[in-house]
């Protein structure tokens, strides 16, 4: 019967948040779709900024390094599979920190570029997903 309740219960009205975690969730998709392409398109910049960091040059690598970011990025978009992705993401974006900080890139811009995005894409997460904010209950 609780159920049955909950069905007629009011629709809440947007929150004050939900203008900033569309903002956050969508700058982190946008940045992502574009890291995507530009790994899809394999433009020299993507292939001459791997081999300066020990990766591979190989165009169809990168390609598919795209395609799967892409995915896993329209996992995250997508709000019944957004924890999934944020998951996915999470790991994905923690092989580039690893990635610059064997190289000894520069700590702030360069290693822990993933690290903000990742609290960047957990935050929109957290304000837009009530059950991440039932799991993490900050503040």
């Amino acid at each position: 019967m609780s159920h049955l309740a909950a069905l007629n219960e009011p629709i809440p009205s947007a929150s004050r948040w939900s203008i900033w975690s569309r903002t956050l969730s969508g700058l982190v998709i946008l940045f992502l779709v574009m890291d995507a392409g530009m790994k899809i398109a394999a433009l020299p910049i993507v292939t001459e900024s791997a081999v300066m960091i020990g990766w591979t040059a190989d165009p169809g690598f990168w390609r598919a390094m795209g395609l799967l970011l892409l995915a896993i990025t329209a996992l995250y978009a997508w709000p019944r599979t957004a924890v999934l992705g944020a998951i996915l993401l999470t790991g994905y974006l923690g092989g580039a920190v690893a990635t610059h900080l064997r190289m000894s890139d520069p700590l702030f811009s360069h290693t822990l570029f993933g690290v903000y995005l990742g609290i960047a894409l957990w935050g929109g997460l957290w304000l837009r997903d009530t059950r991440v904010r039932n799991l993490l209950p900050i503040g």
